[in-house]
């Protein structure tokens, strides 16, 4: 029997260009059992991808921040500790090289996202003077609350759907997946990812990126 899987996006289910890769969607349409999409994203993004893809709205998103079934929503951390440190960072002349529009952070309530060409060691600092961390993804640096993850998110996702953490297969490439991997009964980190995220992990694929969930979903059935 299958086991329920929880997936990031980015690094995960996309290519190396960054797109989705349409090599999934099958796989995980056809998929027999609960397949929760777990992100640092902004809640809307993983809300869209389920819906486009014709899944059940099952997410993780903003590293654990936010987490939602289709009759459920938990807003599980709070941003205004992360946006004060940055604003404090802001106000010190740096800038967190998001451009005027933002859309990373537009829709974001329990984090705040920073550019990874922002240097990682000053924003550090003023993330840990509201008892802040920063996480680096590869994609973005995430100033959150250091009690919440993905592994919070899924533990409530889990629960509203009559499960557990680890009944679930994790799937990831970063740092902010590592938590998640303990949470579940097995855990693979695609080729490309993170050293943090390739040591807490039980498996590493062969592929790299989307090819590697692949492989992940082939093992597994």
């Amino acid at each position: 029997m299958v086991p329920p899987v929880a997936i990031d996006i980015d690094g995960t289910m996309t290519t190396p260009d960054g797109g989705i890769d349409p090599q999934l969607f099958q796989a995980l349409q056809d998929w027999p059992e609960p397949v929760v999409v777990a992100t640092g994203k902004a809640f809307p993004y993983p809300v869209a991808l389920c819906e486009f893809l014709g899944l059940p709205t099952r997410v993780v998103a903003e590293n654990g921040g936010v987490a939602c079934t289709e009759d459920s929503l938990a807003i599980l951390g709070n941003g205004e500790a992360a946006r004060n440190a940055v604003s404090e960072f802001e106000s010190e002349g740096h800038d967190i090289q998001r451009g005027e529009n933002d859309l990373h952070n537009r829709w974001r309530e329990t984090e705040v996202s920073v550019a990874t060409s922002v240097a990682f060691s000053t924003l550090s600092e003023f993330a840990e003077k509201h008892g802040q961390t920063v996480v680096d993804t590869g994609y973005s640096y995430h100033v959150k609350s250091p009690e919440l993850s993905k592994a919070d998110g899924l533990a409530y996702v889990a629960e509203e759907l009559g499960r557990k953490p680890d009944d679930f297969v994790a799937v990831g490439d970063s740092e902010n997946d590592t938590e998640m991997f303990r949470a579940c009964k097995h855990s693979f980190a695609v080729s490309n990812a993170d050293a943090a995220a390739e040591a807490a992990a039980d498996e590493v694929t062969d592929a790299s990126f989307a090819a590697g969930t692949t492989e992940a979903l082939e093992t597994l059935r």
